[in-house]
């Protein structure tokens, strides 16, 4: 099988998270994501230490459609250093993994 991937970015409002999560999911670059309000991140940045709050959205994706999935979040989203971060489950149910597969482009 296509190996599953979920795929961390955070973003800096609900706004900006929900129209690009939409946009990856419509153009099958991702299966489905889910946001996760709220998110305080702290962070060392230009070396200052930075605190903000943002949303994190976890994508479901597949290793096949990384390198489109990567190109088409670094060009949408809005950070000069965006947090895009891939993770393999180390189990996944064998019925949801296919779901993921069969849902995005091939």
């Amino acid at each position: 099988m296509n190996t599953v991937l979920l795929v961390l970015v955070t973003f800096p409002d609900a706004e900006k998270a929900r129209q690009i999560g939409t946009l990856m999911v419509e153009s099958q670059l991702a299966a489905c994501v889910n946001l996760v309000s709220g998110v305080e991140s702290i962070y060392r940045w230009q070396g200052k230490v930075e605190a903000s709050q943002e949303v994190l959205a976890i994508f479901k994706t597949t290793q096949g459609t990384w390198a489109a999935f990567e190109a088409k979040m670094r060009e949408l989203h809005s950070y000069d250093v965006p947090e895009i971060v891939a993770l393999r489950p180390e189990q996944l149910s064998e019925m949801y993994g296919q779901w993921v597969v069969n849902s995005v482009a091939r």
